[in-house]
């Protein structure tokens, strides 16, 4: 279920999950942070939803945790209370990485902080020309959270995230695309379709078989190498009995692109 700052559209398979707050350039405040995790719950459990996209309204990804509100001063909370609270909205990132379904992240605008941690969650990272990246976490006094040491060292080693993060640089989508951070640039006012048109792809693509890729990558940063060799054989056993890749072999034969059903 939606709320006013987290808003979802399902159709043909994609589930669009969209932050609403422009005037904040989608700073993430406990409402949102409740709807984010919802909506995240929804598009791994709904067998409905075949592929996220994940973006801000008004032109922005989402800027991080609200520091406007953090600064207003309001009576401190004790220190477990803080730190369940924080665990909480972090599942948004777990989520989003592990549920078995491709989700493509909408970078425009600024992702930074936070809005950066939870777009390296996603599979696919596409920016518009003129998107600034940042950790910022040091900038104002934080060590980081929602995964995003883990996930940028996971994709660009430790080396370059410690320099990330320890520097704080602002990086254009260009050079985060040069580093490994964003899959694909595209012009500011290409952006919404390129986006939508990706992630509508992979929901029309073979999720069953998508779905074990991630687990397989997945298993991948974990795992020894025995046992992700189990589960790639396991994995594509299980994809030989599935709809999609009869249907896929059919195709191959006929020489027409496949139709496939999730199945």
């Amino acid at each position: 279920m939606s709320n006013d700052m987290v808003l979802q559209k399902l159709e043909g398979g994609l589930l669009t999950i969209t932050m609403n707050r422009p005037e904040r350039k989608n700073a993430l405040n406990p409402e949102m942070v409740r709807g984010l995790v919802e909506a995240a719950r929804r598009a791994a459990d709904d067998p409905d939803v075949r592929a996220v996209l994940f973006k801000g309204a008004g032109g922005s990804f989402c800027v991080g945790g609200d520091v406007k509100s953090m600064a207003e001063g309001r009576a401190p909370l004790p220190f477990e209370t803080k730190l369940a609270n924080l665990r909480r909205g972090m599942e948004v990132s777990r989520i989003l990485h592990q549920m078995p379904k491709p989700v493509v992240a909408q970078l425009d605008g600024a992702a930074a902080g936070a809005g950066l941690s939870m777009a390296l969650s996603c599979d696919l990272r596409i920016a518009s020309e003129s998107c600034k990246i940042t950790t910022a976490f040091a900038k104002v006094g934080f060590s980081g959270d929602y995964g995003g040491t883990y996930f940028l060292t996971q994709l660009i080693g430790s080396a370059r995230a410690r320099e990330l993060y320890l520097m704080s640089p602002v990086l254009s989508a260009k050079e985060a695309q040069a580093i490994g951070m964003v899959t694909k640039v595209v012009p500011d006012a290409e952006i919404d379709v390129a986006a939508h048109e990706l992630a509508l792809s992979l929901a029309q693509g073979p999720s069953i078989a998508l779905g074990y890729i991630k687990r397989n990558i997945n298993n991948a940063e974990h795992l020894p190498l025995e046992d992700c060799f189990d589960g790639e054989a396991i994995h594509h056993t299980r994809c030989g009995d599935t709809e999609d890749h009869k249907e896929a072999a059919k195709a191959f034969v006929e020489k027409r692109k496949p139709t496939f059903k999730g199945a």
